[in-house]
């Protein structure tokens, strides 16, 4: 008896898609920046597939770059946009296939792609070494990112050699090339309007979850099952996957900054570190917290803690439109260090300690870092040889630590003891806005959560 194949998927429901004129709006930008920058042609891929094991493939994830200017999500595709008089934005991606769908899922294809994603001309992937030379020819610039990936980069200068071969029929090849993704990471470090729904929705999200392990943290279980409820929280609440490899680090482990086990367990009178966030829709969030694991801070855990919140007061008030990227990570260090030499840490005066980078032994971190579609998001910290100046639309972190090793010359009722408060912060007009709030920070505010769980 011969049996039917199962029909290919349908056409996803593309009410859950976001909002599309965000993305065509930045190729138009981008166009507008090329051509005032000399015109010409940028081609950007996304990110490959990656085998994990044997035949067993990672997680796809789209490129970030690639799906700033698309939304598109699919593997083996390939964004080309033509500046110029009569601009043109080109999108090639896998061809419609009904045995692959039936074993991998939807593939939009060239028309479908072209239609909803608002492109001019859509073709097959495998049309692309045939009709890139078409769309270099004769164009002053080629806009591409080089060094990331050597197959990419033979396709591109694969293109530009055909191109030179036709020199003698009076075709002149790109004279130039330019860094496509220094372009986009200036555009990718003010968001709009999009983007900050976004982050805010997975800010949202991530707090829920952090608010969750901490309702589920007591002695005897294990830092995987305190993972475990973050996972749950992100995805039930329709985020698709982390941001990062979350950190869960109980006790001495919350002292090793990339802490990534999570498979010790929790003893009481020991803090937790949790360093997590979720990726929704591309955009990252990244929460850090510190708390008892028995629900209450004792006296050393708590006097280290309240230097470390109080640092990121001072950290949140230098966070403004015209300060400059190292002020708040300056005025972090200015209370560390003081805090370091209250608690006899540090020897010596405040300035000396700063000056001398002292107080690192504790704080060997910065305090904060881009965010958006990539946790550490793109963009230069200094232009010009000066720290870049924030303005609004900017979303960066805030999280100052400090981490206590065993040693002969630090009080022992103060080993092991490693904090990290960290918010995520969008710069407004005046000042900036916490989008992390949600996550009890204030010694009582986390000792209250936790003895409701316990007793309510």
């Amino acid at each position: 008896m011969n049996v039917p194949p199962p029909p290919a998927p349908s056409r996803p429901d593309f009410a859950a898609t976001p909002d599309l004129a965000p993305f065509r709006a930045r190729r138009t930008r981008l166009l507008a920046r090329m051509q005032a920058a000399g015109g010409g042609v940028a081609v950007l891929p996304t990110a490959p597939e990656r085998i994990r094991n044997r035949d067993a493939h990672y997680p796809y994830r789209h490129d970030s770059y690639f799906y700033y200017l698309t939304a598109f999500r699919e593997p083996e595709a390939v964004v080309v946009l033509v500046a110029g008089e009569q601009p043109k934005q080109i999108l090639f991606c896998r061809e419609k296939n009904e045995e692959r769908e039936i074993w991998d899922g939807y593939r939009h294809g060239p028309d479908a792609a072209r239609e909803i994603f608002g492109f001019d001309e859509a073709w097959t992937i495998g049309d692309l070494e045939k009709r890139l030379p078409d769309y270099l020819a004769d164009q002053p610039l080629v806009w591409a990112s080089l060094g990331y990936d050597n197959i990419w980069d033979a396709t591109v200068l694969g293109a530009l050699n055909n191109v030179r071969g036709k020199a003698r029929s009076g075709i002149a090849p790109p004279h130039s090339i330019r860094d496509l993704r220094a372009e986009l990471d200036e555009m990718r470090l003010v968001k709009d309007a999009a983007e900050l729904a976004t982050m805010r929705r997975a800010a949202r999200i991530s707090a829920a979850a952090h608010c969750r392990a901490m309702r589920a943290t007591r002695p005897g279980r294990h830092e995987y099952e305190i993972e475990a409820e973050l996972l749950h929280t992100f995805r039930s609440a329709g985020s698709q996957a982390p941001a990062y490899t979350s950190i869960v680090a109980g006790g001495a482990n919350a002292c090793v900054l990339h802490y990534v086990e999570n498979d010790h367990l929790l003893h009481n009178g020991d803090l937790l570190l949790i360093d997590a966030g979720c990726e929704l829709d591309g955009y990252a969030s990244d929460i850090t917290r510190t708390f008892p694991v028995n629900g209450h801070f004792g006296a050393a855990q708590r006097e280290v803690y309240e230097i470390v919140l109080a640092a990121q007061h001072a950290a949140r008030e230098a966070t403004r439109p015209g300060a400059h990227w190292n002020e708040p990570h300056e005025a972090a260090v200015k209370v560390l260090a003081q805090g370091m030499i209250d608690l006899g840490l540090l020897d010596g005066s405040l300035d000396g300690v700063i000056e001398s980078g002292a107080y690192s032994r504790f704080y060997m971190h910065r305090t904060g870092h881009w965010l958006g579609m990539d946790v550490h998001d793109a963009g230069e910290y200094k232009v010009g040889g000066e720290w870049r100046p924030l303005v609004e639309g900017m979303v960066l972190t805030i999280e100052p630590g400090c981490y206590i090793r065993p040693a002969a010359d630090v009080p022992e009722r103060f080993w092991n003891i490693g904090i990290r408060i960290e918010d995520d912060a969008v710069v407004t007009s005046s000042g900036c806005e916490l989008i992390t709030g949600d996550v009890p920070k204030a010694v009582a505010d986390i000792e209250a959560l936790m003895r409701e769980t316990r007793h309510g």
